[in-house]
């Protein structure tokens, strides 16, 4: 987990002022979206709804974005949005496994694109079931480590039903029951702390540590090309890739 947990943080904080935001706000739009019309508009009622909005406001998605979006999923054109969950899962350089998340109009476009990019990156698409076992789905609360006690954000996410706090080089990841996300956020945030990120993951049960800068760029590669294709909404990994390498592949 810590691996791609780091570089999630790294990626979060370019995604703040990137220039893809404008298609990182049509993700998470079409994300929740899609939580609205099959759960209905209550976050409080509807887990996937209630991630959906904390991924987004974790982005500093305006409000009225969210509040359009839910609206429109629980709208009376909400059967015109006939986007379905797909999962994909292989194995990237290095044998590291990738858990691909999508949401699609067109199961066979995203199919073929998503195995042309694992073939075109070194890697290999999988079939169902290949790699899902090797992690396990949790909320994860990212912050930098400059400055926090690590006793006051312990304490602060208990409060809130957080399982675990953890310092791993220059972030904490505060991780969850799913359901528990929300209330996690909320106590940290209530606590004065800054939150960096805040959503579900997948976190790998057992990692594959990739020293070797030339490995790790070619996995941050794929990763990333993954994650370019509009109908990815998540890319999850098992790679446990050392700080300082990520930070030069991310330069």
């Amino acid at each position: 987990m810590s691996g791609h947990s780091k570089w999630s943080s790294i990626k979060h904080k370019k995604g703040a002022a990137d220039a893809k935001r404008g298609k990182l706000f049509s993700k998470l739009t079409r994300a929740i979206i899609v939580a609205a019309r099959d759960g209905g508009p209550d976050p409080s009622a509807n887990l996937a709804l209630q991630n959906a909005v904390e991924k987004a406001r974790s982005y500093s998605m305006p409000k009225d974005n969210i509040d359009r979006a839910i609206a429109k999923g629980s709208g009376a054109d909400a059967d015109q949005s006939q986007f379905e969950t797909v999962v994909y899962e292989g194995y990237g350089p290095s044998g590291v496994a990738v858990i691909v998340e999508a949401l699609t109009d067109n199961r066979n476009r995203t199919a073929s694109e998503v195995r042309h990019t694992f073939s075109k990156n070194d890697g290999n698409l999988g079939g169902s079931g290949a790699v899902a076992w090797l992690f396990e789905r949790r909320g994860l609360v990212t912050l930098d480590a400059d400055g926090v006690d690590e006793d006051e954000l312990t304490l602060a996410a208990a409060e809130g039903g957080a399982e675990d706090v953890a310092r791993d080089g220059s972030i904490f990841q505060v991780t969850s029951a799913p359901e528990d996300l929300s209330a996690v956020r909320e106590a940290i945030e209530g606590a004065g702390f800054a939150i960096g990120s805040a959503e579900l993951t997948m976190v790998a049960k057992t990692t594959v540590e990739v020293a070797d800068e030339g490995d790790a760029k070619k996995i941050i590669r794929l990763i990333e090309a993954l994650e370019d294709n509009d109908d990815v909404q998540e890319v999850f990994a098992n790679f446990d890739i050392p700080e300082r390498v990520l930070e030069a592949v991310a330069g």
